[in-house]
């Protein structure tokens, strides 16, 4: 058996799905030019796309869970999108176990496209901007922002008809909670709307910009006008957002860095082709009108900022923090750590042991104790709390 090693070099294969960016992935991390399509690069022991160790004794991170009986409690991910991601929202721990545990006992293949839980874990998102300009729809933007656009809309429509039936909803009881369910339903106004609102967005093209990018790629998906409702945010690179269980969003172009619970459970709205779940995703969103949830890194030391999310009411719903790391640090953590270089280069110091790495590089530490990083760039590095 390879002796256990403090530094464990991990390599993966980008995601290809549809919205990726061709070459993304190979861009940021400097590994030459391609023309694949490239959205995700996962980072952990999911067994959808576990990392594979390198001169170690686990062929994965997967085979490391399995020999150690430890859990890896995150997924970090380098996503690239090119184009707008499904309408979403992710389960809690609780919701995502009843969840996995009715359609398991359904008989529905764990694999199957229409399933909705392909796991019993939690998936809270924290996504970090990699570069300027990463784009995102997230969390219901303050109610009387929403109607001010929806009324925008019924000055701009040939029928005002459905655009009225919207506004009587939103100014009811459970305002958002009712449009959102009526503008997925099959009701013929809510039909007629979505079809309309291509054209009557149209018509202000520069106030209903994104309404217009997600008509060209979806018409008719009812999916745009819940978008209409929805805080629509640009990041600068270092800013972030904290995705918790039940906040309904859409990353819409970018590169960014995503730390989440180690889950794959997506429940989707629409503005895909995949499987939808209208039904599950009302059960799960938190219909709280709010400004966009910004999270703001604390320092560090001179070269480290963490990015922490606050508690929720579950408490075990934040199980990780992430760290960027620009230069000369020592960081303690309480958990195993993976971390992957961006820009530059660090000597990484662990139990005596040294690791030199360059743009591209990823590493995972087994053990919780003190990272010694020596050099100048951007090392991204995530562990539990």
């Amino acid at each position: 058996m390879t002796p256990v090693t403090p530094i464990v070099p991990i390599r993966n294969e980008p995601r290809d799905y549809a919205w990726g960016q061709r070459g993304g992935i190979s861009r940021v991390l400097g590994s030459g030019e391609s023309d694949a399509v490239e959205a995700e690069l996962w980072l952990g022991s999911h067994p959808g796309s576990p990392s594979r160790c390198v001169a170690a004794p686990w062929e994965s991170l997967l085979d490391w869970e399995r020999s150690t009986g430890q859990e890896l409690p995150y997924l970090l991910k380098v996503l690239a999108a090119a184009e707008p991601l499904s309408l979403q929202a992710h389960p809690s721990a609780e919701r995502a176990r009843r969840g996995f545990d009715a359609e398991d006992a359904r008989g529905i293949p764990r694999d199957a496209p229409h399933r909705s839980y392909k796991d019993p874990q939690a998936k809270p998102e924290l996504v970090v901007a990699v570069e300027d300009g990463f784009e995102a729809l997230c969390g219901f933007a303050p109610l009387a922002r929403t109607r001010a656009e929806v009324e925008a809309l019924r000055t701009l429509a040939d029928d005002p008809a459905p655009y009225e039936r919207w506004l009587e909803l939103l100014d009811g009881d459970d305002g958002l909670h009712c449009s959102v369910e009526w503008l997925l339903s099959d009701d013929p106004v809510a039909a007629a709307l979505a079809a309309d609102l291509g054209a009557t967005a149209a018509r202000d093209a520069e106030r209903f910009e994104v309404v217009g990018r997600l008509e060209e790629r979806h018409p008719g998906d009812p999916g745009v006008a819940v978008a209409v409702m929805l805080n629509h945010v640009v990041l600068d690179e270092g800013e972030s957002l904290w995705l918790p269980a039940g906040n309904i969003h859409a990353y819409l172009s970018g590169v960014a860095m995503e730390l989440m619970g180690p889950s794959d459970n997506v429940l989707r709205g629409g503005l895909t082709g995949k499987h939808v779940d209208v039904r599950e995703l009302l059960a799960v969103l938190d219909f709280a009108d709010c400004e966009p949830p910004r999270l703001v890194p604390e320092p560090e030391g001179d070269h480290v900022l963490v990015y922490r999310p606050a508690s929720v009411p579950s408490g075990a719903d934040v199980p990780f923090e992430l760290r960027t790391v620009t230069g000369d640090a020592v960081v303690a953590t309480a958990s195993p750590a993976v971390a992957i270089v961006l820009d530059g280069g660090f000597a990484l110091e662990v139990d005596g042991e040294r690791a030199s790495l360059g743009r591209g590089d990823a590493v995972f530490v087994p053990d919780r104790g003190s990272l010694r990083l020596t050099g100048a760039g951007r090392m991204y590095l995530a562990s539990a709390r």
